[in-house]
């Protein structure tokens, strides 16, 4: 991930902001203020966070809350990039000028949408992208191998009856496989490698508790960056073996509570180290996890690394081959779930690399989490924004699903291609393919 300028960023707002309508995590009930647990499924409530803020320059800052969006803030971005646009197109020539020309006419429409909306008298705009998203083609035809949702009677695809036996019959009977490869790159342009990857087994003997994926992308100065990413990734791995050699979690928020305590621990970790040396201050870190553990992925994260649940009959009732797993916690991504930017312009907008949320910046950081259900044929893809920088979630996909190659193999395809394009960044993929 780029360096961002120093106090370009931070977490948590202390300033006063409007009351935020609250639904539960699991099933999406209204809850009250002060509720503790949901009325409708019982699922523990989080304590309502302030929302994040990124400081912009200038005095500017952009509050980020759950689902909404200042749209006073967010047109000093909008114009802040037009700023921006136009010095590049003062100095750049050929493509890149003609980029510089096409990104000034998308902000400007931007713009006169957003001057509009506040003209109207409208201060705030939604945002929809809350939690990561969730499989939702959890049954395959018997015909033609298409994904569809739970409950279908007849695949959307063929139109073959699917029956109450063939559903059941879809998921997998044993336990399943994994095969799995990871690849982390310097890439064509940074000194050093702040990445940090880890996939291995975690154990209680002869047992195997679960397979840990992980990728960390690490931000600072010097080696701080470097230092981040390992320490976060370390001290994961301690809490999780450290805590399941005494008890297993026995569901899908047990689990997901124990990787919260373990990506808590390291954001202490990180933010300790950072104050002890003013060569690491500010030293930060983005954390995607994994946890696979029988047929279930548990997941967490924090920053614009990402998770995908791939798989070639589609994870979704469109058919779509690939499903990213996690949100990620940047401005850009913001912009792309109000509709004011396509994921296309998202990839050279001048903020794309604005973290509103990281690891081990502040004392205290939130972590999604979210848990998966698999099946043989998936593939579970983590990686840096060294690699979605460049390729789009279609050519990852592409290359991760191809049956002649193997994890590794595919690992290396997908480093080859984002350094073949640029490199501007350190690269890491982790790459898990599902059997029986």
């Amino acid at each position: 991930m780029p360096g961002v300028p120093s106090g370009s960023f931070r977490q948590r707002s202390s300033g006063v902001t409007q009351p935020i309508a609250r639904t539960c995590r699991t099933c999406g009930a209204a809850l009250a203020a002060a509720s503790r647990f949901c009325p409708r499924c019982g699922t523990p409530v989080q304590p309502e966070a302030e929302p994040d803020e990124i400081y912009i320059g200038g005095g500017k800052h952009l509050s980020v809350a759950p689902d909404s969006l200042s749209l006073r803030e967010l047109l000093a971005i909008v114009e802040q990039g037009i700023y921006w646009w136009k010095q590049k197109l003062q100095t750049a020539e050929g493509v890149s000028r003609e980029r510089a020309a096409a990104a000034l006419k998308d902000l400007s429409r931007i713009l006169d949408s957003l001057s509009q909306q506040l003209a109207q008298g409208r201060e705030t705009v939604r945002i929809t992208t809350n939690l990561p998203a969730q499989r939702t083609a959890t049954v395959t035809c018997p015909v033609c191998g298409r994904g569809n949702r739970a409950g279908a009677r007849y695949c959307v695809a063929c139109g073959s009856t699917i029956t109450p036996e063939l559903k059941e019959s879809a998921a997998p009977a044993t336990t399943l496989t994994l095969q799995v490869a990871a690849r982390t790159d310097r890439g064509r342009v940074r000194e050093r490698n702040e990445d940090t990857v880890y996939t291995g087994a975690l154990r209680s003997g002869e047992k195997l508790l679960a397979t840990l994926l992980l990728v960390a992308d690490g931000m600072g100065g010097a080696q701080a960056g470097e230092v981040a990413s390992q320490l976060a990734a370390e001290t994961v791995k301690q809490t999780l073996l450290a805590t399941l050699q005494e008890k297993q979690p026995a569901s899908d928020n047990d689990w997901q509570e124990l990787l919260r305590m373990a990506a808590n621990a390291a954001n202490h970790q990180v933010y300790q180290e950072s104050q002890r040396s003013s060569g690491k201050a500010g030293m930060g870190t983005t954390l995607t996890l994994v946890a696979v553990v029988g047929q279930r992925a548990h997941i967490a994260h924090v920053g614009d690394s990402r998770a995908y649940l791939l798989n070639r009959r589609g994870v979704t009732e469109a058919g779509q081959p690939w499903l990213q797993l996690t949100t990620d916690h940047t401005l850009v991504a913001r912009l792309v779930d109000i509709g004011h930017i396509t994921p296309e312009q998202a990839r050279s907008h001048p903020q794309r690399n604005i973290l509103y949320r990281s690891l081990g910046t502040d004392p205290t950081t939130e972590i999604d989490t979210t848990s998966q259900q698999l099946q043989a044929g998936d593939v579970l893809l983590l990686c840096s924004d060294g690699l979605d920088s460049y390729l789009d979630d279609r050519e990852i996909a592409q290359l991760a699903l191809n049956e002649s190659t193997s994890p590794l193999t595919a690992c290396d395809q997908l480093v080859a291609l984002a350094n073949q394009r640029g490199g501007g960044d350190n690269i890491s993929v982790v790459v898990a393919k599902v059997g029986h």
